[in-house]
């Protein structure tokens, strides 16, 4: 399909809901990524109600710390959701090239993540799929949060939604989401940050479902001074975990300048932006 408006240049990524494309905008030259669903999908009401519901979903929000939707364009058969173009790397292919960010770096990943997700939550949006594929970092230091796919306002049911390595206890028993679980896989990705491997890596599914639900996190990797966030955050009951995005950020920066002194974030923005 033809965007009506833009011009499409290459493909930028593709996975099995469809595919994302570098385009630029005809009326004045913007580049923006244009993400459009697989064809099997297109077909599948649900899927193409999800589609629009994304959409829906991430115009209500508007922070620096999430990708912006500046356009939903259906025509025929077809359905675009045109976005800001986040010049960056994903979070996931900076950990698999360098393992972990280490301790300050980690610390500015995880704010700009509750920033993000507050931001969402502040407009009764849970994402629901948080990790680092997730997470774009740019060579500035900063971080962004994208895929609303799965996003749904507070109290939404829709049966075992997420990735199960970075899902909360209360979604596997499919309880209806809330900003504490965005705040337990914002914490898994801080671990994965610090250490270089997730907290629970269980061989199946089940073995990860009983994991996230009864073991504790292995909190003894993680550098003394974090060690409190890192537990707050992973609480197995969402009603022990920060109440919201916001609270725990302010838990992080108090944790932050008491640990690492004034300029904690300055020097972890330039590691990530080396490290991209």
């Amino acid at each position: 399909m033809e965007v009506p408006g833009y011009t499409e240049i290459r493909e930028l990524g593709h996975g099995g809901t469809g595919r994302v494309m570098l385009a630029v905008r005809d009326s004045d030259g913007l580049a923006v990524a244009i993400k459009h669903l697989s064809d099997p999908l297109r077909e599948d009401d649900e899927f193409a109600g999800r589609f629009r519901a994304e959409a829906q979903v991430i115009q209500e929000i508007d922070s620096p710390h999430t990708a912006r939707v500046l356009d939903y364009v259906e025509a025929g058969d077809d359905a675009v959701i045109v976005m800001e173009l986040v010049d960056g790397i994903t979070l996931r292919r900076l950990l698999e090239h360098e393992g972990g960010t280490g301790a300050e770096s980690a610390l500015v990943v995880l704010k700009g993540a509750l920033l993000g997700l507050a931001e969402a939550h502040e407009r009764g949006v849970v994402h629901r799929d948080f990790k680092p594929e997730n997470v774009i970092v740019t060579q500035e230091g900063e971080s962004k949060l994208v895929d609303f796919g799965v996003a749904a306002h507070f109290g939404e049911t829709a049966g075992l939604v997420g990735t199960p390595s970075y899902m909360a206890p209360e979604q596997w028993d499919e309880a209806p989401a809330g900003p504490a679980t965005d705040v337990y896989a914002a914490t898994l990705v801080f671990f994965e940050c610090l250490t270089g491997h997730r907290p629970f890596l269980g061989a199946d599914v089940a073995a990860l479902a009983y994991q996230h639900q009864y073991v504790p996190p292995p909190v003894e990797e993680v550098d003394e001074p974090l060690r409190p966030i890192v537990e707050h955050g992973l609480a197995k009951d969402p009603v022990a975990r920060p109440e919201s995005a916001r609270a725990f950020l302010a838990e992080l920066e108090g944790v932050a300048l008491t640990s690492y002194g004034e300029g904690w974030e300055q020097r972890g923005r330039a590691g990530l932006g080396l490290l991209t």
